[in-house]
């Protein structure tokens, strides 16, 4: 299968140029030729399979062009070896966990996927890939251990100074090796801004070999689809509609979930619920799409004005207003609305909310009050213990640190401050 960019000027490329490409010549998101959806028998007997087994069925029509098989079922492997439990916390709402993996957030699994994929086609090249990624949070941790020792790959991170959390800016700070923090004096769209700017520098591209490990870079934006089907599959026997409600900041995690049900399986509804970063929300009321300057929340991994993947959202739906909003709601929420929702959480089901949690926790309220036949899943995204000074705050509890965090507390940050793209480029440059 070939992918090519939703601006529709630049060349059709393979799998494995979209992922080191990252983004197309013509600044357009790479997306697939074709989503073929998988045989009705697949949902028909997904409690029977392993999560390998419906990851790899899942995946394999958009890499077997360019990952043989046998590659492509230990990349997997290697991949998912932790859970995605679904824990329901109300009658007709469940929480997926997705903080069960090294860096305890979502992102661990896209991560992952790429630097497996990235490690496999340097195995046949000596040129060097440096991948230039933008974290508003999570991002860069799971990059950065995703990555850490991969032949032929060197990782750069930029991150806005004093707007992730104190565990989150450890986990990409603390690494070393072929891991590299620039800690931004700006915002995450700044911070954006400049790795969008380098794809598009030719005296940049013209010495190194630029990717992307964002949701923008096809690796680490499709295999999130498979956490939806994991669900599914869990859920399935409830023979109940399903609704995902996703804490929503650049738009890949729902839209990889819409991946997943074109390929067939069955969702009645979408909820985007986000932030005070209210730019699809809006648009889902008025038509019309006016990104902003991001605005700083407890929720940071949500703090996006301007979300990349919404463009693949709306290319789904084949810019199809009415059948976008069929599809897909979106609400925003206040910190203090979330602070409430992580407090009745805990109150009446005794369980630990993440901010980004309990947004998607509102989300699923919201869209219930008119629809309450239906059973709401929202995705919690990381570890409430990345969150630990306001959500033991709301909550009045101390949480305990599980290993993964424990293990980099103790290590000491570094980091390369910069203000401006030119800073960023000498650093390039001189590397």
């Amino acid at each position: 299968m070939n992918f090519y960019s939703l601006n529709n000027k630049a060349p059709n490329v393979s799998f494995k140029e979209a992922v080191i490409k990252g983004i197309a010549p013509d600044k357009g998101l790479y997306f697939p030729e074709s989503i073929t959806p998988l045989p009705k028998s697949f949902f028909e007997n997904i409690e029977k399979l392993s999560n390998e087994e419906i990851a790899f069925t899942a995946i394999q029509q958009f890499v077997s062009s360019d990952i043989p098989e046998n590659e492509l079922r230990k990349i997997i492997k290697n991949v998912l070896d932790f859970d995605f439990p679904v824990v329901e916390i109300e009658e007709n709402v469940a929480t997926l966990e997705l903080f069960h993996g090294p860096t305890m957030a979502f992102k661990d699994v896209g991560a992952r996927f790429m630097a497996q994929c990235l490690g496999y086609f340097s195995e046949s090249t000596s040129n060097e890939v440096t991948v230039l990624v933008a974290t508003s949070g999570d991002t860069g941790g799971a990059v950065a251990n995703g990555f850490l020792g991969v032949h032929g790959v060197k990782v750069v991170i930029l991150y806005p100074s004093g707007k992730v959390s104190d565990i989150q800016e450890r986990q990409l700070t603390t690494l070393g090796q072929n891991i590299t923090a620039l800690e931004v004096d700006g915002t995450f769209d700044d911070c954006q801004k400049m790795v969008k700017t380098a794809f598009l520098d030719d005296a940049l591209l013209q010495k190194m070999q630029l990717t992307s490990a964002n949701s923008i870079n096809v690796a680490r934006w499709l295999p999130q689809l498979f956490y939806f089907l994991f669900t599914y599959k869990q859920l399935k026997s409830k023979g109940k509609e399903l609704v995902f409600s996703v804490p929503s900041g650049n738009f890949g995690n729902i839209c990889a979930g819409m991946v997943a049900q074109r390929l067939g399986m069955p969702v009645k509804h979408f909820i985007a619920a986000t932030n005070v970063n209210d730019t699809v929300p809006e648009f889902m009321e008025t038509g019309e799409y006016k990104p902003k300057p991001s605005s700083a929340t407890i929720s940071n991994a949500m703090d996006v004005g301007d979300p990349s993947n919404f463009i693949r959202i709306r290319h789904l739906h084949n810019d199809d207003f009415e059948a976008l909003k069929a599809n897909l709601s979106s609400y925003p929420f206040t910190d203090e609305e979330t602070k409430k929702a992580m407090l009745d959480i805990y109150k009446t089901s005794d369980y630990i909310a993440d901010p980004h949690g309990a947004v998607g926790y509102l989300g699923i309220q919201k869209y219930r009050k008119d629809h309450p036949e239906t059973f709401g899943v929202f995705l919690e995204t990381a570890h409430p213990v990345k969150f630990l000074d306001v959500v033991e705050e709301t909550i009045g509890q101390t949480l305990e640190l599980p290993t993964q965090i424990k293990k980099v507390m103790g290590k000491e940050k570094t980091s390369i401050k910069i203000g401006k793209y030119e800073e960023l480029k000498s650093y390039l440059l001189k590397r």
